[in-house]
């Protein structure tokens, strides 16, 4: 029952405001158009607005000299690296073969002093050989061409042999240089004679 009544009183307050919440109301209403009259932004002339305006410009303008400035900067460090790149890219491979350099000089300062060909003909094998599995560390290989079929993108005939069986026309029969491709890109192309 009391629930009821107190129910009626909130009700009753509701529907029937007093003169109190009347004036609340109309003061927060004249505060609300208060604030929104201050927010409100104040007209430029068209003086001011061109000033504005210019320097918004002239912001514009320096940060476009900047990008284009820091992009030159880049352009340059990027030439004088590839430049770097190209003059220092061979340095790691002369670097490797300074070894095999070193092997030869003394092969041949000590020609003269041994009689025995056989040893001087083995020690040269040796440093061929050293050369050669260095070379195919760096990606180098040599082409083996003989008995296959000629192919123009990695052979170049320079002779015709006539006269020879079916099964071997359109095939190289010798090998008068050798080819060779680094890391699987032909840098010089075998030159072969090709069975007609």
């Amino acid at each position: 029952m009391d629930k009821d009544i107190k129910n009626e009183e909130v009700d009753e307050e509701i529907v029937n405001p007093t003169a109190e919440d009347t004036e609340n109301v109309a003061e927060e209403k004249a505060e609300n158009k208060d604030e929104k009259v201050a927010e409100a932004p104040k007209e430029l002339t068209p003086k001011e607005k061109i000033a504005e305006l210019e320097k918004q410009i002239e912001e514009l303008k320096n940060q476009q000299l900047y990008k284009v400035a820091e992009f030159d900067n880049f352009r340059k460090r990027v030439m004088q690296e590839k430049a770097d790149l190209i003059k220092n890219g061979g340095s790691k491979v002369i670097t490797t073969l300074l070894p095999i350099i070193d092997d030869l000089e003394r092969a041949q300062q000590n020609m003269d002093k041994y009689e025995d060909v056989a040893a001087v003909k083995e020690g040269l094998n040796l440093i061929i050989d050293k050369f050669f599995k260095l070379l195919a560390q760096e990606g180098l290989k040599k082409m083996d061409v003989v008995g296959q079929p000629f192919d123009s993108d990695l052979h170049e005939a320079i002779a015709m042999v006539p006269g020879q069986p079916d099964k071997m026309k359109g095939k190289v029969m010798d090998c008068m240089t050798a080819g060779y491709t680094l890391n699987d890109k032909v840098i010089r192309y075998a030159k072969v004679a090709v069975a007609e």
